[in-house]
C-alpha cells in the first residue's frame, strides 16, 4: 500500500493521551483535569446561546476575552491571543519561530507533546534532564544555546514532577537564552499564594517570553478547548497576523471562555479546595510508603518502592474503575491527579488494601 505522508510523520510516534472512560463510575485522576465543575456563570452563558448566534463567524480574535485577561496580567491587548486550547499555542509557537531543521530544546522528563509537535515541524529536540530534586540544571541556558535552540518549551510548575521554578531562576533563564522561552503555566492556578509566583511581569521586562495559560484545567474547561498566550508585542502580532488560524475561536468558546473568566472567586474556591485535598492525599500516600515531591500543580508524583511494581499498581486500580497514569519511562512512578474527597478516599482505601 503506498504511503503518502512525509517522511518525518512517518517515522514518529503520536501523543498518547491518557484513558477517556465512557461511564460514570470510574474514578478518573489520570489527565489532570479540575475535579470541581467549572463556574455556574458558564451554565448561564450556555443557557443564554441562540442558534441564530452561529450563523456568522465569530469574532475574529476574540477581543472581549483578550481585554479582559489583558486586565488581569496588567499587559496591553496586542500582548494576548487566544487559541484553541493550550497545545494549539504551543504549535503555533513552533509554527512562528523554529524553522525547520532548527531545535526545540526541553526539559527531561517533560511534557510528552512537545517532542510530537516537533517531529511534526521537522525540529530535532534537544533533552536537558533536570537534577534530582526535578529542578533544571544551572547550564541549562548554555546547553539550549550551544544546540541553537531556537524555542526552549518549559513547564512551571513541572510536568510530571509538580515542583515549581521561581520567577527569579525563569527571568536568568530568559536573559540568557538566545531563543524563544516559552513558559508553559498550564497548571499555575493551583499553586499555592503563598509563594507569590507571578511570571506575567516577564512579558514586559523580556522580548523572548512567552506565557501559556489554558482554561482546562484552573477553569474546569477541559471538554471546551480554549487557552491564550501572553508575550511582548513583537512576539504576538506574527501568531495573530500570519500563522494563527482564521477564526480559531469559535463563538461558543469565547462566551462560556469569558464568563468563567470573569467568576474569579468561583475558580478561586476550586484552586483553593483542590490545594488542601492535594496535602492531605500526599500526607496519606506518604504514610503508605509513596512519597512525592513538593507539588504546586493538580497532581502529585509518587514514588513505588522497588518491593512493589508501579505498572502493576496501575493495573490493579484500573480493574477497580480506578485510572491513574503510568508512564514507561518513569517505571516506578505514578502520576495521580487530586480529585474530589470521595475520589481521594477511594484510591486511597484501594492502595491501603493492596500495600498493607
Amino acid at each position: 500500500m503506498p504511503r503518502y505522508e512525509r517522511p518525518n510523520i512517518e517515522r514518529m510516534q503520536g501523543y498518547s493521551w491518557g484513558e477517556q472512560p465512557d461511564d460514570e463510575h470510574s474514578v478518573k485522576l489520570n489527565t489532570n483535569e479540575n475535579p470541581f465543575p467549572a463556574s455556574p456563570r458558564v451554565d448561564e452563558a450556555l443557557q443564554s446561546l441562540r442558534a441564530k448566534d452561529l450563523r456568522r463567524y465569530p469574532p475574529p480574535t476574540a477581543d472581549a476575552l483578550r481585554t479582559a485577561i489583558a486586565e488581569r496580567h496588567a499587559v496591553g491587548i496586542d500582548q494576548v491571543v487566544i487559541t484553541n486550547g493550550g497545545d494549539e499555542a504551543l504549535r503555533l509557537a513552533l509554527t512562528t519561530f523554529v524553522e525547520p531543521g532548527a531545535s526545540l530544546c526541553i526539559a527531561d522528563p517533560s511534557y510528552s507533546l512537545y517532542p510530537v509537535l516537533a517531529a511534526m515541524h521537522d525540529a530535532p529536540v534537544y533533552r536537558v534532564s533536570v537534577d534530582d530534586h526535578w529542578h533544571l540544571p544551572p547550564d541549562f541556558a548554555d546547553r539550549a544555546n550551544t544546540a541553537g535552540a531556537q524555542l526552549t518549551c518549559v513547564v512551571n510548575p513541572h510536568a510530571p514532577s509538580g515542583v515549581l521554578a521561581s520567577v527569579d531562576s525563569l527571568a536568568k533563564l530568559a536573559d540568557a537564552l538566545t531563543g524563544v522561552l516559552l513558559i508553559d503555566e498550564a497548571y499555575v492556578d493551583f499553586v499555592d499564594p503563598q509563594q507569590n509566583y507571578d511570571c506575567a511581569p516577564l512579558v514586559n521586562a523580556y522580548e523572548n517570553v512567552l506565557i501559556l495559560r489554558t482554561f482546562s484545567k484552573g477553569y474546569g474547561l477541559a471538554g471546551m478547548r480554549l487557552g491564550y498566550l501572553l508575550g511582548a508585542p513583537g512576539l504576538i502580532d506574527p501568531i495573530i497576523s500570519k500563522t494563527r488560524d482564521s477564526y480559531n475561536m469559535d463563538f461558543i468558546s469565547q462566551q462560556v471562555g469569558l464568563a468563567a473568566f470573569n467568576d474569579l472567586s468561583y475558580a478561586q474556591s476550586t484552586w483553593a479546595a483542590v490545594r488542601e485535598q492535594r496535602d492531605i492525599v500526599r500526607e496519606a500516600m506518604a504514610q503508605l510508603g509513596l512519597p512525592s515531591p513538593p507539588s504546586q500543580s493538580n497532581f502529585i508524583l509518587v514514588t513505588v518502592p522497588a518491593t512493589a511494581s508501579a505498572r502493576n499498581i496501575y493495573e490493579a486500580l484500573k480493574s477497580q474503575g480506578i485510572l491513574v497514569r503510568f508512564f514507561d519511562t518513569l517505571p516506578d512512578k505514578l502520576r495521580i491527579t487530586i480529585g474530589t474527597p470521595d475520589e481521594n478516599q477511594r484510591l486511597l482505601r484501594s492502595l491501603s488494601k493492596m500495600l498493607n
